[in-house]
């Protein structure tokens, strides 16, 4: 798609929350907006373990999970 690594993040994660509408103010639960990786705003993160975010295409089916978190709370 011809994209920089940060044009592909950003699609990813505000580019989701845009297409689902949950870009900014609240949700119908009362969280913060999701869709950027910002203070204040809701914490749901998956860190991946790779030299680089080209790695993920290289390692299809390879467990890369570094660490999780939910609502700002790692939960692995």
């Amino acid at each position: 798609m011809h994209l920089s690594v940060h044009e592909a993040v950003r699609a990813a994660t505000y580019g989701g929350a845009l297409a689902l509408g949950r870009e900014s103010g609240n949700d119908v639960d009362g969280e913060r907006a999701v869709g950027s990786i910002t203070v204040g705003h809701r914490a749901d993160l998956h860190m991946l373990k790779a030299p680089s975010a080209t790695h993920l295409a290289y390692r299809p089916g390879i467990p890369l999970t570094f660490a999780v978190w939910r609502a700002g709370v790692r939960a692995v």
